[in-house]
């Protein structure tokens, strides 16, 4: 740093502020200082920034399961956003486990200066363990409403609501569903209770009566339990001409059940998922699905985690929720084979 300021002719200190990008500096001195590290070859050690500065450049994701294919490709617009700012991930796996995500939200992640937590088991109920956490936290997902930290969400419900609206005017009046959660209860606040009544209200706004018995359990989301609960489904001999699986996990082992069973897709059964996987553009049929704004979800949650990291901001906002925007993409499996805005 000293043969830097050297070289431009500046301070020390200047070339700190330039390497920081401090605001104050003037332009023809930032762009004599920029110069020159580009003529050394400059670069900062993170290593030893982080030890004066108490920052380390990286920060922490918390998800789940990295086998399901929307947390894997969220990490990866995540690692996409932090990389825009200068940052690098590490990415922690909570397995659903409750007492893994106490611990990662309470600690943290190792030598991260900030969390983005999508939690699994902790819900409304545990709002009170963030009251205790001395670091920067951006939520993700849907488990915990109306704490001190900021949120970025999905809108499960009305998107849901969408997928079910897309089905209906595809004709379809015996639209199944799949991956509702095996003790759902009126008021609780997952993903899948949410996208549940989203199904419930377009049904209702349709005119079509509520069958109970086109509401399939399955969980955890994953093929397996999609094609084992479409199997159930087939096997009760009940009459249905579509089915809105809760993520595109559970939708491709809906496929396959529905193949092997000869049903048609969509000529028999219209299909469509939640979260367009990219895995979702190359099964047969094309598999339609909810998109529900994943790299927006990814920038915006690290833009806020960011600003909640610099302490040079003197006063911090209070707590924001943001709802990414969604889009109905529209493919083969529904009858379609083009994309529409929701």
């Amino acid at each position: 740093m000293r043969e830097v300021a050297l070289l431009a002719g500046v301070s020390v200190k200047t070339v700190s502020n330039v390497v920081n990008n401090y605001q104050h500096v003037r332009p023809e001195t930032r762009a004599r200082v920029q110069h020159a590290i580009a003529e050394l070859g400059y670069r900062p050690n993170q290593s030893a920034r982080g030890l004066r500065y108490g920052r380390t450049g990286v920060i922490g994701l918390a998800v789940p399961e990295l086998r399901l294919n929307y947390f894997a490709e969220l990490a990866d617009a995540v690692i996409d956003a932090a990389e825009a700012r200068g940052l690098n991930v590490i990415i922690g796996q909570l397995g659903g486990d409750r007492d893994r995500e106490v611990t990662v939200l309470t600690e943290g992640l190792r030598q991260t200066d900030g969390l983005l937590f999508s939690p699994e088991r902790l819900g409304i109920e545990d709002r009170h363990l963030l009251e205790k956490v001395r670091y920067p936290v951006v939520l993700l997902g849907e488990r915990i409403f109306g704490g001190p930290t900021d949120h970025v969400s999905i809108h499960n419900s009305t998107a849901a609501r969408a997928a079910v609206e897309h089905l209906v005017a595809q004709g379809r009046r015996r639209i199944a569903v799949v991956g509702t959660h095996p003790d759902a209860r009126e008021g609780q606040v997952r993903p899948s209770d949410l996208r549940l009544e989203g199904y419930r209200e377009a049904l209702a706004a349709a005119g079509i009566p509520r069958d109970r018995r086109l509401e399939r359990p399955a969980a955890p989301w994953h093929p397996q339990n999609g094609a084992d609960a479409t199997r159930d489904l087939l096997a009760t001999g009940v009459d249905f001409d579509a089915v809105f699986a809760l993520n595109d996990m559970l939708a491709l082992g809906v496929l396959r059940a529905l193949g092997e069973a000869h049903r048609r897709v969509p000529d028999d059964v219209a299909v469509i998922g939640f979260d367009n996987v990219d895995a979702g553009r190359f099964t047969v049929p094309s598999l339609s699905s909810i998109d529900p704004g994943r790299e927006e979800i990814a920038r915006t949650a690290v833009d806020m985690l960011v600003e909640r990291m610099d302490r040079h901001v003197p006063v911090q906002r209070p707590p924001r929720l943001h709802k990414a925007r969604f889009r109905v993409v529209v493919r083969e499996s529904s009858g379609g084979g083009t994309e529409q805005p929701a």
